[in-house]
């Protein structure tokens, strides 16, 4: 009962965009979290239909100048702290930390502030959005590890996060588990089959982190050892030019899907494949792999990041050296034109998949964990 007298107050910040009201796989996570703590969500706004009190979003564009989105957050993070003063403040990743340490240098008293750790921030200038991006990387970087050594402590993911925190700061994390993944649009229907075609899908934005360039050259190796076998590819980025071109050399046996308006329908296209390709510089914990697992496809994978925490070559999927193409493109044809192999690779998949399907209720009682943590760090 001292537990449930006075609810923490938790602040999340991130860049995420949030239309109201909440569409009802995100309503279902907040609503869960919010059974257990008093919250406020810091974020960008989208599509605003309706109010919720829980939310505090701002017009700010994610993509401005160095550091200009950050910036604007200080007087909006230093606002609402003094306003709904909270315990714990949790941050999407190090750098809405930076603003949040210099808004709390005023609040008293001084919330804890924990740091979510998704991947490798050192990606965030160099493989994403505009290459003018990478003139700041290393700035970025030393802001990134600030951030998380003045903090009070870090949130991690999976055992390649959970590495990264140590390099960074020398402590370990104060918890580790997944994202919150809705994953109900992959559950409604069985598994089907395994396509009589040989397909290979992407799932994925169309930027250099996912290495399209590797997945392209690989793809024409395929395409000649495996005359019969297609490529599905959902995505959208700067990057869709190198996926247009297959398209164009390939008529008929490559498919561009720029967006799918549900979970369901993606968990169709994964339906309609053999296997995932996967072959990214890094992440962190690989939503799509999960994606993929639950519908019993295998991954074919780059041996970097996170993607090794999940896929586990022979069992559920195999593993490649990071932009190496031709190593890419002999796992792919090896599991394409195995149709035994791809059924038992699916299977361990399918095994696996329920190792990262968290209710929203369990989900939120690992976030109050963290939160109750937080508060008792000495």
């Amino acid at each position: 009962m001292a537990r449930e007298a006075r609810r923490p107050r938790v602040l999340f910040v991130g860049p995420t965009k949030y239309d109201l009201p909440l569409p009802s796989y995100l309503a279902k996570k907040w609503d869960a979290l919010a059974a257990r703590m008093e919250l406020r969500v810091i974020g960008r706004a989208g599509v605003l239909g309706a109010q919720d009190p829980r939310f505090r979003l701002t017009n700010v564009p994610r993509r401005t100048p160095a550091g200009a989105f950050h910036l604007a957050l200080v007087p909006i993070l230093a606002a609402e702290a003094r306003r709904f003063q909270p315990d714990v403040i949790v941050t999407q990743s190090p750098f809405e930390a930076l603003p949040v340490l210099a808004a709390r240098r005023a609040l008293r008293p001084r919330p804890r502030l924990v740091v979510e750790v998704h991947g490798e921030w050192r990606m965030a200038a160099r493989m994403y959005g505009s290459s003018v991006r990478r003139l700041y990387a290393r700035l970025a970087d030393r802001a990134a590890v600030f951030a998380l050594r003045r903090a009070d402590g870090a949130r991690a993911l999976a055992p390649f996060t959970e590495t990264l925190v140590r390099q960074a700061t020398g402590r370990e994390p104060i918890c580790s588990f997944p994202a919150y993944t809705d994953l109900e649009g992959f559950l409604e229907d069985p598994v089907r089959p395994l396509p009589n075609r040989p397909t290979v899908a992407w799932v994925g934005v169309l930027e250099r982190a996912k290495n399209p360039y590797a997945f392209a050259r690989a793809w024409r190796i395929v395409a000649e050892r495996l005359p019969e076998a297609r490529a599905v590819i959902r995505g959208a980025g700067p990057l869709r030019p190198v996926m247009d071109e297959l398209v164009r050399d390939f008529p008929g046996r490559v498919e561009v899907i720029p967006w799918l308006p549900a979970t369901r329908d993606v968990a169709r296209l994964v339906d309609g494949s053999t296997l995932l390709a996967l072959p990214s510089w890094s992440e962190g914990l690989p939503r799509a792999a999960v994606e993929a697992f639950t519908r019993g496809r295998p991954v074919v994978g780059s041996a970097a990041g996170g993607i090794p925490d999940i896929v586990m070559p022979e069992r559920n999927g195999l593993l490649v050296p990071p932009g190496d193409a031709e190593r890419l493109a002999d796992a792919l044809v090896r599991v394409l034109s195995d149709r035994e192999l791809a059924e038992r690779l699916g299977r361990g998949a399918l095994e696996d998949a329920g190792r990262f399907h968290w209710s929203p209720e369990r989900y939120a009682d690992a976030v109050r964990d963290l939160v109750d943590r937080a508060m008792n760090l000495r």
